[in-house]
């Protein structure tokens, strides 16, 4: 499976939780393959609540999300719209106010990911996040 997300905005997601650690390259890569898992899922559910509500167009609503707003959003909308339609079919189509909300969630969910993942370097002692560090916290999700 390619990645349809950019790796450079996941490492800014990743970088603003930081502080003073770096980044590598395989930790952002890492993220950015559980994001698009993570919005794929997302998007399937979204088509379910909207094929339950007769519609064939996917809204923020579907998202879980009132409404979105573009400008507080750094991940790339097109790329968004690309993991959207990864397991969903061609009968659906994904509204703009959409895209920005899976937007908006996705780059929540990498938040608290990054946020853990800069923690555990941390507490390793190292000054890098690691792609270890991301896998790490998939380990130990269930207890947060």
């Amino acid at each position: 499976m390619s990645v349809e997300l950019p790796f450079a905005p996941v490492d800014a997601v990743i970088r603003r939780n930081a502080g003073n650690l770096r980044v590598s390259a395989d930790a952002a890569e890492v993220l950015a393959r559980r994001i698009q898992t993570h919005g794929a899922a997302l998007a399937v559910d979204a088509a379910e609540r909207a094929t339950e509500n007769g519609r064939k167009t996917l809204m923020t609503e579907d998202f879980g999300v009132e409404s979105a707003d573009r400008s507080t959003v750094d991940l790339p909308i097109a790329p968004v719209d690309r993991i959207a339609r990864l397991d969903i079919d061609d009968r659906y189509r994904v509204s703009m106010d959409a895209r920005v909300a899976l937007a908006a969630r996705l780059e929540s969910y990498a938040t608290a990911i990054a946020a853990a993942a800069a923690a555990f370097a941390r507490h390793a002692g190292r000054r890098t996040i690691k792609s270890e560090d991301v896998e790490l916290y998939f380990d130990v999700e269930q207890h947060f």
